[in-house]
């Protein structure tokens, strides 16, 4: 396999760190001792840090460590840890490499995209730069890498400008006469090629060298890559099978030397729930702690998708670093040939890290995987905040400003995304009637009569005591609107008939979604449906009932219509216009209609 584009190399080494307790060891047949001369070396590695430059607040800055019974419910609740943000995980790396001379960082994916507004302002420019200056590696590309398209995600690695207009669309690359030089790490797709071709559209795999010591690491995202992102991102390119891509790999290496081999895999697996015995010696069940799988006698659920490739991946590969679904694991998954295998994952947003430690023999110029040993790491902030990073951030955080504090509209009260038992949110509401309204996919004049949103990317609520400028309370700026909607997708406006929106509507709890709870699409005022259990009711527009052989335009963002969180009938709609980003449109439905109060939740009712 090739890769049509030159990339600078990155030469390695740094220095390494304390190490954590082990958590887990692969099994295997032979020992550093039986193979003659060895070489310790450390990985550490993280994913899905998501653009995730300052703390991460809530429940997306915490860890599990332990459990407690709350004395006023006498139930189970979790004990947890303030983690996670550039400045910590810097340091805590830094101090993990201590006393480790042979010490490689990297990552599994999703470092970028999704990201909070500092960096994606910035086109996660800001991101790049905070990862260089962590020493990173290499890494394998995500999904998320791909929301701005795959050109896009080129320039990440390769640098570059781009004329955006200053901030003119909200976003601004190369601010204040920067410039951006890229990914000083190998950003790798080996799974993501130009369709009809063998050209790679990032490489494939990085040798990394130290002391001699040769490793390869192999990254990829997962093959459904395509599902989850938007369509006009990724076209013209072909996501192949992860096994198949990695093993045809192997031979490719060791013609080069190296039988160290390393996968970095933006897929992953989820634990499943951990009994707890309380202080009443009674059984509860219990979200694990970070350390529980598999250390601690936690397990993989068994349909966690990294499970099949892990147990199908070529017995060369010595690890396996995995991400996606934002778990923390550590676990040893047999591979074809029965012996352990480390499979890792460091939960997401920076807070955690994974510290393995393994034996390289010089002899057979391969890990010693009876010695592979690895542990989570918190990414605590009792620590120095590391001063590149503040350094970063501060700059940023100025330059964001004119973007980021301008007020586009006031709301009455908290506007939030917690659905009702039907499924509908304020939010959600709220959304909908801004794609609608949105004259930008309004194409010879017609305009849609139907929004759908998608709930999986309303991220966050509209909270009228928040004023992060100092603005008055209730006062929402383009900041806080950013940050319900932070995926600049486009809005697309396109046909669809009756039926097919009642074929979308079943496709909330059937198909691709069958058995994984519902997935209830937001939508607008004067569109409303019914359904119970998983058999859809009436369905009118307007008040009047729905037909199935007329064609309605309808208006969603460039996720759902390609086919995006399972719902493939939207694939099928005629006539696609694209519109402007869906930012823009909350952005400017917020203007237009402040104060803005939300309305009761009654379009979709579920009996």
């Amino acid at each position: 396999m090739t890769h049509s584009r030159t990339r600078r190399l990155v030469g390695v080494v740094a220095v390494a760190a304390a190490a954590a307790t082990v958590a887990a060891t692969a099994g295997g047949t032979a020992t550093a001792a039986k193979n003659g001369p060895t070489m310790d070396i450390q990985l550490l590695s993280f994913n899905d840090f998501h653009g995730n430059l300052e703390p991460p607040s809530g429940s997306s800055g915490r860890v599990t460590v332990d459990h407690r019974l709350d004395p006023a419910t006498g139930k189970a609740v979790d004990v947890t840890k303030d983690a996670g943000g550039a400045e910590y995980l810097a340091t805590n790396l830094a101090n993990a490499r201590k006393g480790h001379p042979n010490s490689l960082t990297v990552a599994a994916g999703d470092l970028i995209g999704a990201s909070p507004f500092l960096s994606a302002a910035f086109h996660d420019e800001p991101t790049i730069e905070a990862l260089n200056a962590m020493k990173l590696d290499a890494s394998a590309v995500g999904n998320h890498e791909f929301d701005e398209g795959y050109k896009e995600l080129q320039r990440m690695a390769d640098g570059g400008c781009i004329d955006d207009g200053a901030g003119a669309n909200n976003q601004d690359s190369c601010p204040g006469g920067k410039t951006f030089t890229g990914a000083n790490f190998d950003y790798l797709a080996a799974n993501v090629d130009y369709a009809g071709t063998d050209k790679t559209i990032l490489p494939a795999y990085t040798i990394k060298k130290v002391k001699g010591a040769k490793i390869g690491f192999i990254g990829m995202t997962l093959k459904d890559t395509p599902s989850i992102v938007t369509a006009a991102g990724v076209a013209g390119l072909e996501f192949k099978d992860e096994v198949t891509t990695a093993n045809k790999l192997v031979p490719e290496l060791k013609k080069k030397g190296v039988n160290a081999i390393v996968v970095l895999i933006h897929q992953g697996g989820v634990p499943n729930q951990q009994v707890w015995y309380g202080p009443d010696n009674k059984p509860y069940t219990v979200n694990p702690t970070y350390d529980y799988t598999c250390a601690k006698g936690g397990t993989l659920a068994a349909d966690s998708p990294i499970l099949p490739i892990a147990k199908n991946l070529d017995p060369a590969i010595d690890m396996i670093v995995s991400g996606h679904t934002h778990q923390p694991y550590v676990c040893n998954v047999p591979d074809p040939k029965g012996q352990q295998r480390m499979v890792t994952s460091a939960s997401s947003f920076g807070r955690l890290f994974t510290d393995t430690n393994l034996t390289y023999d010089r002899r057979t110029q391969d890990i010693v995987r009876t010695s592979v040993s690895s542990a989570n790491m918190i990414v605590s902030r009792e620590v120095p905040k590391d001063p590149t990073q503040t350094s970063i951030i501060n700059t940023y955080k100025e330059l964001v400003k004119p973007i980021a504090s301008r007020v586009i509209g006031h709301v009455n009260t908290d506007v939030t995304r917690t659905q009702n038992s039907a499924g509908e949110s304020q939010l959600g509401d709220l959304i909908a009637d801004a794609q609608l309204a949105d004259p930008s996919v309004v194409t010879n004049g017609q305009k849609p009569v139907i929004a759908f949103m998608n709930p999986g990317g309303i991220r966050s609520d509209l909270t009228y005591a928040n004023s992060p400028y100092g603005e008055a309370p209730g006062d929402i700026t383009f900041e806080e609107a950013f940050t319900v909607q932070p995926f600049n997708n486009y809005l697309v406006s396109l046909d669809l008939t009756g039926a097919q929106i009642k074929q979308v509507l079943n496709e909330q709890w059937s198909g691709a979604n069958a058995g994984t709870g519902r997935k209830i699409l937001q939508v607008n005022a004067g569109f409303n449906y019914s359904y119970s259990g998983t058999t859809l009711g009436a369905v009118t527009v307007n008040g009047q009932p729905l037909v199935d052989t007329q064609t309605y335009r309808v208006v969603t963002n460039n996720f759902l219509q390609g086919g995006g969180d399972g719902f493939a009938t939207m694939a099928k709609g005629t006539n696609v216009y694209y519109g402007g980003l869906d930012i823009d449109a909350f952005a400017n439905y917020l203007e237009a209609n402040s104060p803005y109060t939300p309305g009761p939740l009654t379009r979709i009712t579920a009996n």
